[in-house]
């Protein structure tokens, strides 16, 4: 099937964007989510190479070990692939994050996310574990947040093998993994499970409900839209509650939670032009009002993943502010 390409920078005018990123706007495939689970946009080997080859890349200034694991997984369920940056020089005992990639929950692996995991494990001189989750709707709720548990559950009990200090542990992602962030320090909240020190949710998915003025306005734009993010939610909660509906569970849409008390301290990341842009900062709100230590940063003229886009000056102060609030994170006690 013919991928479908936006219109003009014309088209786009609507949305005030960076003049750095409006021609990448232009550029970016209008995709249906429907057609990647349907299977009917496929990469060719060649093609999947040239994907990859524009792709951010980081050449880290010190040693990094990667290690491509196997660790066990949620009862009854295969084990969780993850991929562990080592930061060899780095000072121990070590923070760590577990990070938790994007792509509405049915796309996206390892490899993507490669760059962005590779900075933060040399730049902050952190461990970085990032998980494989098991992706929908082969698999949907909650497959994906029990392999985030049981990956948080892992690397806690092996802090001590990885040269890691366990009361430094985050956990971070965008945008759905930015759910599964949120989700899972819920869920390690109400389990009494392990401690997490720091939540980063960039661009994250937080409320099936869909009524924000952003979700209702901003049904084209660019990275990411309103019709995609209600056919994500359809296959994430696939033979389960219906998106919308009142028996939808906080740890599948954390907005539906009545009690925000106790969870880490917060940063919370949204763009402008992001259908998801409102949710995020309600819910930043929400922690603050709970007593939960928030950082909410909203980016002027972007657009959901901009940040991915290396050589415009916003996207950078994205990925230096990300650094640094990491780095903050993961050094408090």
């Amino acid at each position: 099937m013919t991928r479908r390409r936006r219109g003009t920078e014309d088209d786009l005018m609507r949305y005030n964007l960076d003049p750095e990123l409006a021609p990448w706007a232009s550029m970016i495939p209008d995709v249906e989510l429907a057609q990647v689970v349907n299977r009917e946009i496929t990469l060719t080997p060649e093609e999947e190479r040239a994907f990859l080859a524009k792709l951010p890349h980081y050449t880290p200034e010190h040693p990094v070990d990667i290690d491509d694991r196997e660790i066990p997984g949620p009862e009854g369920a295969p084990p969780v692939k993850v991929r562990v940056y080592l930061p060899s020089a780095a000072q121990r005992p070590m923070p760590a994050l577990l990070y938790l990639h994007g792509g509405g929950f049915v796309t996206s692996d390892l490899a993507v996310f490669d760059a962005r995991c590779m900075e933060i494990a040399d730049r902050i001189g952190a461990v970085v574990v990032s998980v494989d989750y098991r992706l929908s709707p082969e698999t949907p709720f909650p497959g994906a947040l029990e392999d985030t548990y049981a990956s948080l559950t892992w690397l806690h009990s092996v802090a001590g093998q990885l040269g890691v200090d366990g009361e430094r542990i985050a956990v971070g992602g965008d945008s759905a993994g930015g759910n599964l962030t949120a989700a899972v320090c819920l869920l390690a909240r109400d389990r009494g499970g392990p401690k997490v020190c720091f939540q980063f949710l960039d661009v994250p998915v937080l409320d099936d409900r869909m009524t924000t003025k952003s979700m209702r306005e901003f049904v084209d734009a660019p990275g990411w839209n309103s019709r995609n993010n209600a056919a994500m939610w359809r296959y994430y909660l696939k033979d389960g509650p219906t998106p919308g509906g009142l028996d939808v569970p906080p740890y599948a849409a954390p907005m539906r939670a009545d009690d925000l008390t106790g969870l880490p301290p917060a940063l919370v990341v949204v763009c402008e032009f992001d259908p998801l842009r409102d949710e995020g900062i309600e819910y930043a709100q929400r922690l603050t009002h709970a007593g939960v230590a928030t950082e909410l940063v909203l980016y002027s003229g972007t657009f959901h993943g901009a940040s991915v886009i290396a050589h415009a000056e916003i996207a950078k102060k994205m990925r230096e502010d990300m650094i640094f609030s990491l780095r903050r994170g993961m050094r408090r006690r």
